[in-house]
């Protein structure tokens, strides 16, 4: 995936957490990777496999625990600190939490002999804010992003005029209106923002919908992570 892994020891499992094998019973044809928000674990997001089994029976999920004990909810897990203090600090949370996880994702692609164009990430909060680095960084791009609930976090300190995304993969947000711990707004600036630096993006608002997912947003991130992994050859 591209990115300096000093001080990564490859020798034990950077991550792991709940996995789904595919509803097919075969060998997997492609994997998704579902990265949980603040303070949660991959507990949280593990179910979206069974939600989605049917639309990717080839498919293998995983939801790994995020490397750090949360600051803020003691048996919860944190991709990077947040002190809410300062919009730059997600930025460099999110880049300094990179490496680890690329380095989790080529693993688990090099133990199911699947390129990188046969990987999609979903995130939700948190963990959005980290599917949509990655994406927008690595070496070769994945199918898709799916972010519920997140930001692009390039988008929260004004995106640099001279920004360079090393891959464009298609990305889906989607948002509840009523969220009351990442404002929809976030939804739009990330949309612009991406846009603006030739990433195709779609989006999707939950009406009424505060800090989570519904029927509607999940219907719509399976349905865009079928059609992207249909479309990517193996």
């Amino acid at each position: 995936m591209s990115f300096p892994l000093d001080g990564v020891s490859l020798d034990e499992p950077i991550l792991d957490g709940p996995r789904l094998r595919p509803r097919h019973g075969g060998a997997p044809d492609s994997l998704v990777v579902l990265l949980h928000g603040y303070g949660a674990d991959g507990r949280d997001l593990i179910d979206l496999g069974n939600a989605w089994a049917d639309l990717l029976p080839g498919t293998a999920f995983i939801s790994p625990h995020a490397p750090d004990p949360c600051e803020g909810a003691p048996v919860g897990r944190q991709w990077f600190p947040l002190s809410f203090r300062e919009p730059h600090e997600l930025a460099r949370g999110a880049e300094a939490a990179a490496p680890v996880l690329a380095a989790f994702l080529e693993e688990e692609l090099a133990k199911y002999d699947l390129p990188p164009s046969r990987l999609a990430l979903v995130g939700f909060s948190q963990g959005a804010m980290m599917a949509l680095k990655i994406a927008t960084t690595a070496a070769v791009a994945p199918a898709a992003v799916v972010a519920y609930s997140g930001l692009w976090v390039e988008a929260a300190g004004g995106v640099p005029r001279d920004l360079q995304l090393s891959t464009r993969p298609p990305i889906l947000l989607v948002h509840g209106t009523e969220d009351e711990v990442i404002p929809a707004q976030a939804l739009f600036a990330s949309a612009r923002g991406l846009a603006d630096a030739g990433v195709p993006v779609e989006w999707h608002l939950s009406q009424g919908l505060g800090h989570g997912i519904d029927d509607g947003g999940l219907a719509h991130g399976g349905a865009f992570l079928a059609e992207f992994l249909a479309a990517k050859p193996r």
